[in-house]
């Protein structure tokens, strides 16, 4: 040993007793802290729901709240208490004279802010959130109650001026129902209803009105959308009913000091109307009376973060918690709404059938031999040429880009990268096909199979469809609306518009017509909502139309969903839906749950599951990911379905308490 490692090992307990002193020391004077402190001298006791997201630690802890803390650490507000032996962030719940824990409670570190931000309702719908998904509440906290933003929250809000709104009965006048359910909410009642809207209907302006009809009841609104372009359009006819500044929009396209003042102007009562996408289910509304989901089928409505909730349910619960008026809205209908019909819980507003008919006329018509190199049916192709006479034509197809799929021209072997066989596509008429996964270009590509170097493309992307209309229509703007950019609307010019699904921008005063491609390829996914999506995005779109235009629609016409279509029927194609769900014990007719992870803390987490015995356990079976994973699926009959989340949620409990490795759980996805 050198002399440099005898000094260095002679100074090294003398180091580890400086750090044990040191740590003594730091204990000692928390302690004495502790001890010296002055509690509050009414409500001395703060429950604190601390943000820490394991299972067994989710419930309140009680801390003392020091005096000089107690005119700010009210319910809902933000505080630092100790907890583990760390400072971790929480919330107060409430205030109370005593506690249940005996021994002397650790004081509130301090109060972050004053300001109550979880107000009592929201801090209830949380706690059934966490129970119904099998998830932790603090998770549902971070969807409910945004960041703070310092600089905004010493900002005053300002009331919202003084409305003389009324709402309009004639515009739910052809809705059979419609005006009495307007008159409900006028009145301060709590009507639930599920609502298909008809093609052309200007469903932001009847939404802008029931809202107006629930102010007129001195109560609050909420109203949930997919995404951001319905929440600018619900917004601008708020703006047109109510008046300006008379309510607020909740979106993650917000920054964080925009949305933290429009969320502490609803928690402030100065906005009692809220629009939004996903988190804004969970937005402090004051003396909330009416919550509306808008296209409750779109899976933007479903929370990609853990516990996975889904904005219909989460309102559903809302309404039956806060004694609220429900309203299911939609140009389809979802299988879970109509579940809602057959319970009594909502009634049906729908559109009287000549109404419908008078509305828009649907066709289908087959398409043509793909070979003879025709994609677009003649009659398709007449349907446009006339719309063009009054106005804008809409066509939807199902995919972006090009030729997102390439095939040999000759045998129809898809067409494969040779550097790591990925598909091959084509970005455009000039370039070059290129490798989805890997990028590289393939310039000399030929079929392995045959050597032919002649590629077709199968499906066809917007870009592809847009440069075809184009060559037939001389003369005529083509416009593209696709996920690499999207248009939030459209005038009244004789232009085509070529969209992808969900990018659709609404044309001022509706389009002429609408002409829906590849409808194949819509209906070939292999997913249980396979159907139940298509005819929604189909009826999307078909929604856009101008009261009398034509949508004409390429596809098979034997299809019981192209047949629903045409006979603009989401509520018969609902029924048959659920009833083929019944009979195989599917979602939503049977409760069900998926839990993946690597093998070995999957199988840990089967053998610590206390499964109801109507349960059935599925798999595992492998997801076919880079890591390996398995999944489990587990489906009970629906009367069951407290038990089995009750189950899972004990998992969690005793997962986290072991620290086992983790596991994925959802309750009632949306794709299995």
């Amino acid at each position: 040993m050198t002399n440099h490692e005898a000094g260095t090992a002679d100074m090294l307990p003398g180091l580890r007793a400086s750090v044990t002193d040191a740590k003594a020391k730091a204990a000692a004077t928390r302690a004495r802290k502790a001890a010296e402190f002055e509690p509050a001298e009414f409500d001395p006791v703060a429950r604190v729901l601390v943000d820490v997201p394991l299972a067994h630690l989710d419930r309140p802890f009680d801390y003392a709240v020091p005096a000089k803390d107690a005119a700010t650490a009210v319910p809902g507000a933000r505080v630092k208490v100790r907890f583990a032996g760390q400072d971790v962030d929480g919330f107060v719940l409430e205030r109370a004279a005593t506690s249940d824990h005996h021994a002397r409670l650790q004081p509130l570190r301090r109060v972050v802010s004053a300001e109550p931000v979880l107000h009592p309702e929201v801090a209830a719908l949380t706690a059934g959130i966490a129970e119904r998904y099998a998830g932790a509440r603090a998770d549902v906290l971070r969807l409910a109650v945004p960041p703070r933003h310092a600089a905004t929250e010493k900002e005053p809000t300002p009331p919202s001026p003084t409305t003389t709104a009324t709402p309009d009965p004639q515009t739910w006048q052809h809705v059979v129902h419609g005006a009495t359910f307007l008159a409900h909410l006028g009145a301060g009642g709590v009507p639930r209803a599920v609502w298909n809207a008809a093609p052309g209907e200007d469903w932001p302006a009847m939404l802008a009105h029931a809202v107006a009809a629930t102010l007129a009841s001195d109560r609050g609104s909420l109203i949930c959308v997919p995404d951001q372009r319905d929440a600018e359009r619900v917004s601008s006819a708020l703006d047109a009913v109510l008046g300006p500044d008379q309510h607020v929009v909740l979106t993650a396209e917000a920054g964080p000091a925009k949305r933290y003042r429009e969320f502490l102007a609803v928690s402030r009562g100065a906005r009692r109307v809220v629009v939004g996408t996903r988190s804004a289910a969970l937005a402090p509304v004051h003396d909330l009376g009416l919550v509306v989901i808008w296209d409750d089928g779109d899976d933007l409505h479903a929370e990609p973060r853990a516990p996975y909730p889904h904005v219909r349910e989460v309102l559903a619960m809302r309404a039956a918690q806060q004694g609220t008026a429900m309203l299911v809205a939609g140009f389809a209908r979802t299988c879970e709404s109509l579940l809602l019909l057959r319970s009594g819980w909502a009634h049906e507003l729908a559109s009287d059938r000549a109404v419908v008919r008078a509305r828009a006329r649907v066709d289908v018509v087959p398409a043509e031999d793909r070979a003879v190199g025709s994609r677009v049916p003649r009659a398709a192709y007449e349907v446009i040429r006339d719309g063009l006479t009054s106005g804008p034509v809409l066509v939807q197809t199902p995919r972006a880009g090009y030729a997102p799929s390439l095939a040999c021209e000759r045998c129809r072997t898809p067409a494969r990268c040779a550097a790591c066989a990925g598909p091959l596509v084509l970005a455009g008429p000039t370039t070059p096909p290129t490798c989805r996964w890997c990028g590289t270009a393939d310039p000399a590509w030929a079929c392995r199979e045959c050597r032919h170097r002649g590629l077709r493309a199968p499906v066809r992307g917007e870009a592809r469809t847009a440069e075809e209309l184009g060559r037939s229509f001389a003369g005529t703007t083509i416009r593209s609306s696709s996920s690499d950019r999207v248009l939030a609307g459209v005038s009244s010019r004789p232009d085509i518009v070529v969209a992808t699904v969900g990018a659709e921008p609404p044309a001022d005063g509706g389009y002429a017509a609408v002409v829906i491609l590849d409808t194949w390829l819509t209906v070939a996914r292999e997913d249980l909502r396979a159907n139940e999506e298509a005819l929604r995005r189909w009826l999307g779109a078909a929604g856009l139309v101008r009261p009398g235009g034509r949508v004409v629609v390429v596809g098979d016409p034997a299809l019981p969903v192209l047949q629903a279509l045409v006979r603009w029927d989401p509520a018969g194609f609902a029924e048959r839906e659920l009833a083929d769900r019944s009979q195989t014990h599917l979602p939503p007719a049977a409760r069900l749950a998926t839990i993946t992870g690597e093998p070995g803390s999957l199988d840990d987490a089967l053998t610590l599951l206390d499964l109801p015995e109507v349960a059935d356990l599925l798999g595992p079976v492998p997801v076919g990911n880079a890591k390996g994973e398995q999944r489990a699926v587990i489906r009970v009959p629906l009367a069951s379905g407290p038990a089995l989340t009750a189950a899972l949620g004990e998992l969690q409990r005793v997962r986290s308490a072991r620290k086992l490795d983790a596991v994925r759980i959802q309750v009632d996805p949306l794709v299995i």
